[in-house]
C-alpha cells in the first residue's frame, strides 16, 4: 500500500458536496448548496465578451501567462479597495485562496480562532496544515470582540479566520463598531485577520458596511502594514464556473502566494479572466441589481414560510443578504426547551428529509468542534418561491414528527 503523508490523513470530505451528490435528483428540492440562481447568469454578455475577445485577443487568452493574473483585472480590484495591483493575486475560486493563505502563513499546530459556527471550506482547507481551532463566542451579531480580547489573554494566535458580511452559514453581519473592535484587538495582539468576502456586493437591506481590510487599510501606516488578508470572489456574482477570485494582502504576503500558487496551478485560466474583466464595469452593476433584488424576494418568502411551518421553538436568521438562512431548533426561544426539540438531530434526520424530498445542511459540520447538533442551514437562492413554500412545509412536518416521536 501507498504509504500517505500526515498532511492528507488531516483531510476531511466536504459535508456539503457530499449532500449535493445525494440530492441532484429531479424530485429533491434543494436548499443545501450555496448555489447562485443559475437562471440569473449573464449568459448572453457572457457569451459576447467570450466571442470578443476570441476574435481579437485569442492567441493571449488561450496562452500561459503570469501566475499574478490578468493585471488589468488586477488593477481593477486594486482600485476599488484603495490598493494597488501588485498587493493582488487571482485563484481559482475563493476556496484555492484559502489554501493557498492556510499554506503561506500557517505552520502545524498554530491557532486559528474561528466564528461559531464557521464556513466548513475553510476548515476544510486548513485543517491539513495542521491548524488548532479555537471557537470565539459569537452572537447574533457575529464574533463578540469581549470574547475575542478574553481569549486571546489566555491563548495567543496566529489567524482570525471572518466572514464578516452576510456569513456562511447564518447570514449574520458583523456590525460596524464591531468591526472596528475586532481590527483593535487583533492588531493588539499581533493576530493575522483572514477576512473571508464572497457575499459582500449580495445586500439586499439596509447600508453597505466597509470591509475590514478597507478599515485597516485606513488605520495602517502603509499598505504593507495592514494586518487584514481579504478574499474576494466573482462566483456569486457572475458565475462560479469561470472559478475566477482573488486574495489581497501586503506585498511580501502576495509574493509567497504567487510562489505557492505556481506549485499549484501555474496560474489561472486567462480567457476566464478577461471575461470577467470584459464584465466588470458594464455588466456587473446591472448584475448586481438583479441578484439584489431577486434574494432579497426569496429570502423574505423563505422567512414567511419559516414562521408559518417550523416549531414555534425553532429560531431562524433573517439576513440582510448573502444566500443564506440559519435555523435552531428549539434554541433561544422565549419558553423552556422540551425534551422533544432538544432530541432533534438535524443530521440523522437528513436522510428522512431527503427521502420527503427535500434536502438542507446540518449544522453540526460548521462548528470546529462537533456542536450543534440542533442547527441546519438552508440556502434559498436557487429556489422559486412555490419551492420554497412546499420544501419549508414538508421540512416544518419532518421536525414536527421527529419531536412527537421523541415523547
Amino acid at each position: 500500500m501507498i504509504p500517505l503523508s500526515s498532511a492528507s490523513r488531516r483531510m476531511t470530505s466536504s459535508a456539503i458536496r457530499e449532500i449535493l451528490k445525494v440530492t441532484q435528483q429531479p424530485h429533491v428540492i434543494s436548499f443545501a448548496g450555496g448555489l447562485p440562481a443559475p437562471e440569473l447568469f449573464p449568459l448572453q454578455e457572457i457569451q459576447a465578451a467570450t466571442d470578443s475577445i476570441l476574435s481579437t485577443q485569442g492567441r493571449e487568452a488561450l496562452q500561459y501567462s503570469t501566475t499574478e493574473g490578468h493585471l488589468p483585472l488586477r488593477e481593477w480590484i486594486a482600485d476599488r479597495a484603495g490598493t494597488t495591483a501588485d498587493r493582488v493575486q487571482i485563484t481559482s475560486g475563493s476556496q484555492q485562496g484559502l489554501d493557498l493563505v492556510s499554506r503561506v502563513l500557517l505552520d502545524p499546530g498554530d491557532v486559528v480562532l474561528v466564528e461559531q459556527p464557521t464556513y466548513l471550506g475553510a476548515l476544510q482547507a486548513m485543517s491539513p496544515y495542521g491548524a488548532q481551532f479555537v471557537e470565539i463566542a459569537s452572537d447574533a451579531d457575529g464574533i463578540i470582540p469581549e470574547a475575542l480580547a478574553e481569549q486571546l489573554e489566555r491563548t495567543p494566535a496566529t489567524l482570525l479566520y471572518t466572514i464578516p458580511s452576510f456569513q456562511n452559514p447564518t447570514g449574520r453581519t458583523l456590525p460596524l463598531e464591531r468591526r472596528r473592535a475586532l481590527l483593535e484587538v487583533t492588531r493588539r495582539h499581533g493576530v493575522t485577520v483572514l477576512e473571508d468576502g464572497p457575499y459582500n456586493e449580495l445586500r439586499f437591506r439596509g447600508e453597505h458596511l466597509p470591509t475590514l481590510f478597507e478599515l485597516a487599510r485606513e488605520q495602517a501606516d502603509s499598505l504593507d502594514d495592514v494586518h487584514v488578508v481579504h478574499l474576494g470572489s466573482f462566483s456569486k456574482v457572475l458565475a462560479p464556473g469561470l472559478r475566477d477570485a482573488w486574495v489581497q494582502a501586503p506585498r511580501h504576503v502576495i509574493d509567497r502566494l504567487v510562489l505557492a500558487k505556481q506549485g499549484a496551478d501555474l496560474h489561472s485560466p486567462t480567457l476566464n479572466q478577461m471575461i470577467v474583466h470584459a464584465l466588470v464595469e458594464d455588466v456587473l452593476p446591472q448584475q448586481l441589481e438583479r441578484l439584489r433584488e431577486a434574494y432579497g424576494h426569496r429570502a423574505g418568502v423563505m422567512a414567511s414560510a419559516l414562521r408559518r411551518h417550523f416549531p414555534a421553538d425553532a429560531q431562524a436568521s433573517e439576513p440582510d443578504g448573502g444566500m443564506f438562512c440559519w435555523i435552531e431548533l428549539g434554541s433561544g426561544a422565549e419558553e423552556p426547551r422540551t425534551t422533544a426539540s432538544r432530541a432533534i438531530d438535524t443530521g440523522a434526520l437528513l436522510d428522512t428529509a431527503v427521502r420527503a424530498g427535500v434536502a438542507y445542511v446540518p449544522g453540526q459540520p460548521f462548528f470546529a468542534h462537533g456542536d450543534g447538533r440542533s442547527t441546519l442551514r438552508l440556502s434559498f437562492t436557487s429556489s422559486t418561491d412555490e419551492q420554497i413554500e412546499t420544501g419549508i412545509r414538508t421540512l416544518g412536518e419532518v421536525f414536527a414528527a421527529a419531536g412527537d416521536d421523541a415523547r
